[in-house]
């Protein structure tokens, strides 16, 4: 925090988490310390790059201003991501009852006579913040991943059926030959899984197929149907 006379001000150093071509703002409060109206007026050396909302203002006595520094969107990084761009936030007293269309560069003008403090900000680069990678909770290593076929028909692949959390954490205190078997049987009960989808898919495309055909069904068609049939009750017994 820097901290004046007049107003105290907050980050003294402007810091953008920069990205390419994206626009980032940054945030200041000004608080005013004083019980009289003071003025304000902030100036940078980058006037191009950077939009400040409000560049101009009043703030009213113990009260405090937000203001909002904005970079353009930038199309190539600084040499190690050092900035050399300041700012420069002046501030005087203003006259009870100010407002910022009663504020002129006389204002702010030492040489006539008015209380006028400088205070000088540093522009600095940091990394953007990375949000938590997503961790699907039941996944496990080498689970091998399933087809489904969706109501539009397309075809979208997820993971098989994961043991469920508290049934994995519990085999580790199981003897070596029960943890074996477990395993042996999750690996086949994934192998059916995976061979029911597939049975499934092929089964909707041919009710596709049949669906399509504008004449009678052919033979072939509906012993492939009960076969599957067949094979899928099996599989969900």
């Amino acid at each position: 925090m820097s901290t004046g006379e007049l107003l105290s001000i907050e980050p003294h150093e402007l810091e953008f988490p920069f990205e390419l071509k994206k626009q980032i703002s940054c945030r200041m409060q000004l608080t005013n310390k004083t019980n009289n109206h003071v003025a304000f007026k902030v100036k940078t050396t980058n006037p191009k790059k950077y939009c400040v909302r409000p560049n101009t203002g009043v703030v009213l006595p113990h009260a405090t201003c937000e203001v909002v520094v904005t970079m353009q969107s930038q199309k190539e990084a600084p040499p190690d991501m050092q900035c050399k761009d300041k700012f420069l936030l002046q501030s005087a007293v203003a006259s009870p009852g100010a407002t910022p269309k009663d504020i002129t560069p006389e204002l702010f003008n030492k040489e006539s006579g008015n209380q006028v403090e400088e205070c000088k900000l540093k522009v600095n680069y940091v990394a953007p913040k990375q949000p938590p990678s997503p961790v699907r909770e039941g996944s496990q290593e080498g689970s091998s991943p399933r087809a489904s076929i969706s109501e539009n028909g397309t075809t979208n692949t997820t993971d098989s059926v994961a043991v469920p959390r508290a049934y994995a954490a519990e085999s580790y205190d199981k003897p070596p030959e029960t943890r074996a078997l477990i395993a042996k049987l999750t690996e086949e009960k994934n192998s059916a899984v995976q061979q029911s989808n597939r049975l499934q898919q092929e089964l909707e495309l041919l009710r596709r197929e049949v669906s399509k055909s504008r004449g009678g069904i052919p033979i072939i068609y509906v012993i492939l149907i009960g076969l599957l049939g067949i094979v899928l009750g099996y599989l969900v017994k």
